[in-house]
């Protein structure tokens, strides 16, 4: 008889020691979540999910592109904190300095502006002035209280490659705004180095970037020798006029973000011409360390997937002053902004001034909001910590106004040829508007024209295919100096366009760059600004690579910067991106329709 034999005695050690040690990882993750509340590690994904719940209030935060990526970073941390019983979400859009400043003085239209803000930081307190002094100017009520903390500090330096202004004596020698007019108006010949060809340099628009607001502000107390207190009659004097304009003479062209500058600089040192594009370009001070990162964009998204410049970057600190760009937080006064918003708003304020964020931004090479440099400020980065030695007091509202109006008239003169899409396919309708492609198109080109000046010259051409017997171009307005009548005849004829046909791209893009290059200006900004919604149809034309050889200027020699504009969604970005950098200027995307007026705008601030 089979007996079954004796059983084995279990042993319960390491189950045991499994459960505790099981609940002691379980108890230990939950203490570790709930010690870290807001402040998630930056690569924890969502909006902190599970963290509070019942009702949400949202913010809308609207930053300047240099520290838009760091902020978003910054707001999915904190989200889903408890803010006076509620769940708190902020939420951030980039939106250019200069930008927010009119959409907020002509009332902000959702329709043309995007999303509205209730916070607004802009990169300076210059734009905050600007809108009161528009305000105060339309007796409307400002939109921004009298005072709007710093979140964090940047100064405007003149970035140079470090071969050139090692050449200008740094970093030993004090340089500022006067060596470089002294330099616009010879070459770098007079310095050892022929070979470098002309100076020339690179600032945005003041009425749209900080660093060309404050670059233009700068000059104006270069020209006066004073640190403050500049006034109205300051500005209108002869002497300090002659000073900025010789200034404004040496630049390439301007724009409305310093991106356009580093990002062909970058592309010109990948192709080992880095001192041949741009001898300086007044930026922000973190930017140079962006630049010298391999990361001009400065979105610590991107960050470390370039190489390094093979020609690094240093910063001037003008020996005449600078100013800072401060970074304010400016909760709105508007009527959107309820009380709800407001209290999410000063908790992520006291967020971003504490010194876990603050030590964040310094990783990016801003320096505190009282102004402390951090780590990254050094000689070896191409910085110096030991610099601004000095500071300049902006200008009050009334100053600050006759500076720009100043700037419009001292600004180096433009030569621009205006060459728009009217193929068949610019007839589509744009859901939503009650109207086509071509006509919202035909509306920012016009209202574009405003930014002209009375020292400017300005053509138009159309073009499809087969406008003009074979051609597939036709002129419409011949190139000459705006006025009145001119500009009233350009609207006229940008009103009449009807769509038709096919899109003659190449042939219309080289013809065009030709015509401007045989009618240069010396001393103007030589540029054509091209328009489509297609690709090249064509098969006539020569290829793309084909084009783009010829749009190439010999280094260090001026030719016709071609700005394009992708329009609608079946425009081809990166053709025209290609033929743009081609001619070191900028592609501008408006490939959703509604936004021309913007991107149109955007463009015509390059000169």
């Amino acid at each position: 008889m089979y007996q079954q034999p004796p059983r084995r005695r279990r042993n319960f050690a390491p189950f045991v020691i499994a459960v505790i040690l099981a609940g002691a990882m379980i108890v230990g993750l939950r203490l570790y979540v709930e010690s870290r509340g807001p402040d998630r590690a930056a690569g924890d994904s969502g909006r902190g999910a599970g963290r509070c719940d019942g009702e949400k209030t949202t913010l809308a935060v609207a930053a300047s592109p240099e520290k838009a990526g760091l902020l978003r970073e910054m707001a999915d941390r904190y989200s889903g904190r408890e803010v006076g019983g509620r769940c708190a979400e902020v939420v951030v859009r980039n939106v250019a300095s200069g930008g927010a400043m009119l959409a907020l003085a002509r009332g902000w239209d959702e329709r043309a502006d995007g999303p509205r803000p209730d916070v607004w930081s802009p990169a300076s307190s210059g734009w905050i002035t600007l809108l009161q002094q528009r305000a105060a100017a339309a007796d409307t009520g400002s939109l921004v209280a009298a005072e709007n903390p710093s979140i964090i500090k940047t100064p405007l330096v003149v970035a140079m490659p470090k071969p050139m202004a090692e050449a200008l004596g740094w970093p030993g020698r004090k340089l500022g705004w006067s060596d470089l007019l002294e330099l616009s108006t010879g070459s770098w010949a007079g310095h050892g180095h022929p070979e470098w060809g002309a100076f020339r340099l690179g600032k945005t628009n003041p009425n749209f970037s900080t660093s060309g607001l404050n670059a233009t502000i700068g000059a104006y107390f270069a020209a006066t020798g004073l640190s403050g207190d500049l006034t109205e009659k300051n500005v209108a004097d002869a002497k300090t006029r002659d000073f900025v304009r010789g200034v404004e003479r040496s630049i390439v062209h301007y724009g409305d973000t310093t991106l356009t500058f580093l990002s062909n600089l970058q592309r010109a040192d990948d192709a080992g011409a880095g001192l041949g594009y741009i001898s300086a370009v007044a930026v922000e001070e973190k930017s140079v360390w962006d630049y010298n990162q391999g990361n001009p964009t400065g979105d610590p998204a991107t960050l470390g997937k370039h190489a390094k410049p093979r020609v690094p970057l240093v910063a001037i600190y003008p020996k005449e002053g600078t100013l800072y760009s401060d970074n304010p937080y400016a909760v709105l006064t508007a009527p959107w902004v309820d009380d709800a918003r407001r209290a999410v708003a000063a908790d992520f304020l006291a967020y971003l001034r504490a010194a876990k964020q603050q030590d964040h931004f310094a990783e990016f090479a801003f320096r505190s909001h009282d102004g402390k440099a951090g780590k990254l400020i050094t000689e070896a980065n191409g910085l110096l910590p030991s610099e601004p030695r000095k500071t300049l007091d902006p200008p009050a509202p009334n100053v600050l106004d006759k500076v720009l109006a100043g700037w419009a008239d001292l600004r180096k003169p433009a030569n621009v040829l205006m060459v728009m899409d009217v193929s068949g396919s610019m007839g589509a309708s744009v859901p939503g508007t009650g109207k086509s492609k071509l006509d919202l198109a035909k509306q920012a080109a016009s209202n574009a024209l405003s930014q002209f000046g009375p020292h400017d010259t300005v053509g138009l051409w159309m073009f499809s295919t087969q406008r003009d017997g074979p051609k597939d171009y036709l002129q419409l307005v011949p190139m000459g100096t705006t006025g009145a009548g001119r500009i009233k005849d350009l609207r006229a004829r940008i009103d009449g366009l009807t769509p038709d046909g096919g899109t003659g791209l190449y042939d219309t893009v080289l013809a065009a760059y030709r015509h401007v290059l045989g009618r240069h200006e010396d001393g103007a900004i030589n540029a054509v600004v091209f328009l489509t919604d297609g690709k090249n149809e064509d098969t006539n034309s020569p290829s793309l690579e084909n084009l783009l050889p010829d749009l190439r200027a010999e280094p260090g020699r001026e030719s016709v910067r071609m700005f394009t504009i992708a329009y609608g969604q079946d425009a081809d970005l990166s053709v025209l991106r290609r033929i743009s950098e081609a001619t070191d200027a900028a592609a501008y995307d408006s490939r959703e329709p509604g936004g021309i007026d913007q991107v149109f705008t955007a463009v015509i601030s390059n000169f």
